[in-house]
Order: structure tokens, then sequence, then C-alpha cells
């Protein structure tokens, strides 16, 4: 009983500061919902239900009061935060493709942009596929267009031959389930087409808004250099497909890619300016200034000024995101109240959880209220310390090398853990470059805009463009420093999570005991740094056999499942090419008389139990006989039956289609990625039902 007194003591000494907590409850609803290895049944629905009224009773017996009623708000909470993410999910549910389809695809085209590969791709909805049925085609479906293909206009109606694939699971079991991520987008397949795309009707009168973005990233890119256009078309309408490959690579080595994504900094920048702007012209006309209250005038026109942004950008998560954390702010102004404060900030983070509740598993919410919250509670603690007036110049400089320093430390974990590379040289980049992005190109964007309707808005292009150009030379140069980009090794699935606990102690809780974060950061840093990768991992389709050695993860082959390849180097935190792992490959000096000389093309591998892997590539290896005894795995891509005989264990196209990638780890056992992800609605094309 001491021990629970002690903590209702220690609960109550926060009741003022308790709100920012619940949208980390929420949080948590949301990431047991993402958790579960099944759908939730009627019956766990029911149980959840019950659970939330009887919160609700303790609520009102206890009137609010005692560590009961402290109890049954955080389960409300949560249960708030499992039922969003479950409605979410149901209202997203949409077909998606079980089998690869060859033919004629119909469709509206809904936008444009570009792969890791350069290629330019079009999502299309309204659709009409070969050999599909209505209720079998998936809402959206996103192609990649053959090379000299121009895009398609916004809102128009086109027609293709394209080649149509499921959507990929993992490359690896605990990896990046994009099948998850394209279910919340409606996202039923992806493909490619090698021939043209033909016209079959013009935009309407629909998608107003998304032909308006198009036309101004035209105008863009129509009256600036194209070194510039892109960069400018990105921060404006939210559209990158005209980036060069080579400046996105600069922009990530450097840490400044965040600069493209129109987020809670291009919000703020735009709504300050708006805001700053308004009251300076104001404070020109005394008269005006004296009678009314221009404060709160100036906050309503930097709102509707964020909201109109927010059209223009295409409503993506990020800048949906941003404008409700400017949004929140401007209204405590209008509202008299603080406007950068931890409330302001959990409300933000409640609305958006609550609208997009799979927000939370993404680098960008992740990054950006870590980034927030880390500058409110380091700039609060800071207030009563002040430069002395005789370096008074200095405080703005001293703002933006403070603010670069606290955002990197932030958000350094999670795009360490989400990306696999830290930019070593990231905080120079950013002093050099986000003062020119406030202070010259957000401002000069709003001129262009303001003066558009005159024929003066070449003034701020003009301006955009000197701005650009340095933010893109100091990416260029801190890129191309030695050491500019060190790769990092995937987290374990417990370390972000108590990072972030951490840190939002440190941020939110009041008293000696917030350093009790410090412990939870420790932890998870320690666990980071003491992780094993897996020793082995086999790719879904069998085509990729992967073995960790001292020099890096070789690859069983040199070509061929590429982007596996790639994904596995990211995740080991090396910088090894296909061809470099493939080199590394251990091939033993000496095989057992297994009773067959293996023929073709194939790559042996002795597993540290004792047992050996075979993997089996090829017509010529496929058709020689090959051995088949206990010790032996054989990994083939292949789904025709081996000429096998024995008891060795085959891993072939069909066995992978139900498992999905496997991994050997440290401990001697194998995990699947279909064990991880479960059977839920996003996976249940892998349960070769």
């Amino acid at each position: 009983m001491g021990a629970l007194s002690g903590l209702e003591r220690l609960l109550q000494s926060q009741r003022g500061d308790l709100f920012p907590w619940v949208p980390v409850l929420f949080g948590c609803g949301i990431l047991w919902f993402f958790s579960l290895k099944h759908d939730p049944t009627q019956t766990e629905r029911c149980l959840l239900a019950a659970s939330a009224a009887l919160a609700c009773v303790v609520l009102v017996i206890r009137r609010g009061r005692g560590l009961s009623a402290f109890a049954a708000m955080a389960l409300l909470v949560g249960v708030a935060g499992f039922g969003a993410a479950q409605l979410r999910a149901s209202l997203v549910a949409a077909p998606v493709l079980e089998f690869r389809l060859y033919g004629a695809v119909e469709g509206r085209v809904v936008g444009t942009d570009r792969s890791v590969r350069d290629r330019l791709r079009v999502t299309l909805d309204q659709l009409r596929i070969d050999r599909l049925s209505p209720q079998d085609t998936p809402a959206r479906v996103r192609i990649s267009l053959a090379d000299g293909v121009s895009a398609p206009a916004i809102g128009a109606r086109v027609m293709t031959t394209a080649h149509l694939m499921p959507l990929q699971g993992p490359v690896e079991p605990r990896g990046f389930d994009f099948r998850r991520h394209a279910w919340f987008q409606k996202l039923g397949a992806v493909g490619y087409t090698r021939v043209p795309v033909l016209l079959v009707e013009e935009p309407g009168g629909d998608l107003a808004i998304a032909r308006m973005r198009a036309a101004l990233s035209g105008a863009i890119r129509s009256r600036m250099a194209p070194e510039t256009a892109g960069f400018a078309a990105a921060i404006t309408t939210g559209e990158r497909a005209d980036i060069p490959q080579a400046e996105l690579d600069a922009l990530r080595a450097s840490n400044l890619a965040h600069l493209l994504a129109i987020s809670g900094l291009h919000m703020g920048l735009l709504a300050g300016v708006v805001f700053g702007g308004i009251r300076l012209g104001f404070a020109l006309m005394p008269p005006v200034a004296m009678r009314f209250p221009v404060k709160k005038l100036a906050a309503l026109v930097a709102l509707a000024a964020a909201a109109s942004y927010l059209l223009i950008s295409g409503g993506q998560v990020a800048s949906t995101r941003a404008f409700v954390m400017v949004a929140v702010m401007l209204c405590a102004v209008v509202l008299d109240r603080r406007a950068l404060s931890l409330r302001a900030v959990a409300l933000a983070a409640l609305l958006i959880l609550a609208l997009r509740p799979e927000s939370l598993l993404g680098p960008g919410f992740q990054m950006s209220f870590a980034a927030t919250t880390a500058l409110i509670a380091v700039f609060s603690a800071l207030q009563a310390w002040q430069l002395p007036p005789s370096v008074w110049w200095a405080r703005g400089a001293v703002g933006v090398v403070l603010s670069s320093v606290v955002a990197g430390i932030a958000t350094a974990p999670f795009a360490a853990a989400h990306f696999n590379q830290l930019s070593q040289f990231g905080l120079l980049a950013n002093v050099l470059a986000v003062p020119v992005m406030g202070l010259l190109v957000v401002p000069s964007a709003v001129l262009a805009l303001c003066l558009a309707p005159i024929g003066g808005g070449w003034i701020g292009l003009w301006g955009m463009d000197l701005g650009i150009r340095w933010i893109l030379w100091v990416a260029g140069w801190v890129a191309g420093m030695d050491g500019a980009m060190r790769p990092v090794e995937m987290p374990p699935p417990s370390v972000l999570g108590l990072i972030a606990f951490g840190g939002i102690m440190l941020a939110v809780w009041r008293g000696p005991f917030r350093w009790s974060g410090t412990i939870a950061i420790c932890a998870g840093l320690l666990i980071w740094s003491q992780a094993s990768r897996p020793v082995v991992l086999i790719s879904a389709e069998g085509g990729l056999v992967g073995v960790m050695t001292e020099q890096g993860r070789a690859l069983s082959r040199s070509r061929g499942q590429g982007f596996a390849a790639s994904r596995w180097a990211e995740n080991d935190g090396t910088l090894l090419t296909q061809e470099d792992a493939a080199a590394l490959w251990p091939d033993p000096a000496v095989l057992p008389d297994w009773g067959h000389t293996l023929k073709g093309r194939h790559a042996v591998l002795a597993l540290p139990d004792g047992a050996w892997l075979i993997h089996v590539m090829g017509k010529a290896a496929h058709a020689a006989p090959i051995p088949c005894v206990p010790d032996i795995i054989v990994v083939s891509d292949r789904a025709d039956k081996l000429p096998l005989t024995g008891g060795c264990r085959v891993m072939d196209a069909v066995t992978l289609r139900k498992t999905g990638s496997l991994a050997l780890l440290a401990d001697g056992r194998w995990l699947t990625a279909r064990k991880v992800a479960g059977d839920r609605a996003w996976t249940l094309r892998d349960q070769g039902e």
C-alpha cells in the first residue's frame, strides 16, 4: 500500500501537467492494435468496450480522484487509441491484387512521383483492369512509366498495358512492411509499363485542387532554372518528380532532405512570415493598431494562409500534421493562450493520431514531434537566461545554432532507425542552410504568390532561386566531405519506444523524477549497440541468400534481387554493393560426400549448427541431382518440384510464399516474416488461402 500511496502522490504532483501524456497513452493504444498478430475478433472488441465502460464508471464514482481514477483514465484513453486505429483500418479497406497480371489498365491520374530508381510513376484510381471483376479491382494502383514518357495531367483518364504485381512483404522479418503502408493509402497493386500511356479523357471538373497544384508546379518549372525548379516545386506544391537524383542524394547525405518535406518548418515559416508581415503593416497605421486587436487579426490571416498552403501542397500526412500544429498555436494566440507550449503540441499530436493513427509508425510523425517537443522544453528552461546586452547581435546566431543542435539530437535516433544512416556533419549543413530557408526562400515564395496577379511574381522567384542555389551548394559541399554519412544498423523493436519514453519524461515531467528518462534513453541505446543481426537471411521469393561474415553480409549472387540486397545492406549498417557482397561468399574448402556432384549455378553455406544450406539457381542447377539428406536445407526460387529424394528441408517459391522472408538468428532460431507480421488484413495474401 505504501508504494501505491507514493505513486498516487507522484501523479497528484503532476496534476496540472498530465495532459501531454494523453497522446502518449492514445499512441500506446494504437501500438497495441498494430502489434497484434491477428485482427481483433468480435469477442475481443466487446471486451474492450466493456473495459472502457468500466473505466467510465470508476471515473464517475471516484470523481476523477485517486489512483484508480488515474488508471481508469489511462485505460480509457488507450482503448480510444486502439479503437481509432481499428476504425481507420476498416475505413480504408480495399481489394488488393493477389497474383501477377499483364493486361490493359485504365484509370484516372491522381498523382505522380519518382521511384528510388528515378523512374516516373503515376497513381491511378477509378480503375478498369482486364480479367478483374469490379469487386476484385483495387482502389488504386501505382505504375512506373517507360523512359521518355511524360507525366499525364492530373485528373486525366488514361490507359496503358502494364505488368501488375501484388504488394511485397518485408525483405526480412521485422523489416519495413510496405503492405501495411500501402493499405492505408488504398494502394492495391504496383507495376510497370513499357508502352506509351494513352489519353482516354481530358481532366474534368473534379480534382480541381490537384490540377491547380500541377499548374503551379508547371509555372515554377517554366520560370526557374532546372537545377532549382524541382526544389522550388517540392516546397510549394509537394511535387518532387523534377528533383534530380544527384540533388536528392546530396540533400540526404547532408541531413537537409527534411527541407523538401512540407512539414512543421515550412508551415511554421509561412505562418510566421504572414503573421509578422500583417502585424508590421498594422504597426505602420497607429490609429488602426490602437483600436483593433491586430495580433488576433494577424493570427487569423496567418491561419488562412496556412490552410491555403495545406490545399496547395496536396494535404499529405506531413503537411496535415504541420498544419494542425500551426493551427493549434495560432488559435491559442486568438484565445489569449500561450502559443508555444507542450499542451499545444500534445493537442496537435492527439488530433493527428485520431485522424491518421497509422502516422504514429512513420518517421515524419516521430521526428516532427520529437523536434518540436525538445525545442519547446529546452527554450522554456532557458527563458531566464539572457545574453549580455553588449552581445545582443549574437542572439539570433545563438538561437539558430541552439535550435539546430536540439532538433538534431532529438531527431537523430529516429532518423538513424528509419533511414539506417546518420549525417556526421548535418549540424553544420543545417546551421548554414536553415536560416536562408527562413529568411529568403519562404518569404520570397510568399512574395511571388502575392505579386503574381500583377505580373511581379518573378521578383519572388528570383529570391527563391538565389536561396535554393545556396542550399544546394551547402548540401553538395557537406555531402562531399569524407565520412559525411555514417551507416547505422536496424535497431531491435524496443529501442525507439525506450528512447521516446525517456525523451518525453525529460520534456514533460516536473521534479527530480524527470531524470529517470535518461535511464530509459541509455537503456535503449545500450540495447541498440549490443544488438546482433541475423546470421542468415533468405529473400521472400528464394532468389537471394545472405550470410553474415566478419567483413559484412555475403550474398549468394552478384546480380538480381537488387532491392532485397540493398535493403539488407542498409539494415546491416554497411555500404557494401551487391557485387562486393557476392565476392565475400564463404565457399567451403571441403564439401561432405553427399553422393552427388553439384552442377550449374549454386551457392553452398555451412551453418553454425552443423547443417548445410544450398542455394540452387538457374535451369541447369535445378535439372541436376541435388543432395537431400536431413542436415541439408535447399533454397530455390522456383515453384517447380525439384528432383529430390530424402529428408532434406526444401524452401522453394511455394514454401516461401507462405512464410515470407526468413532469418536465422544468432541463437539458432528461424524467424519468418509471416510470424512477425501475423494474419492481419494487409497480410492475408501470404497465408496461401
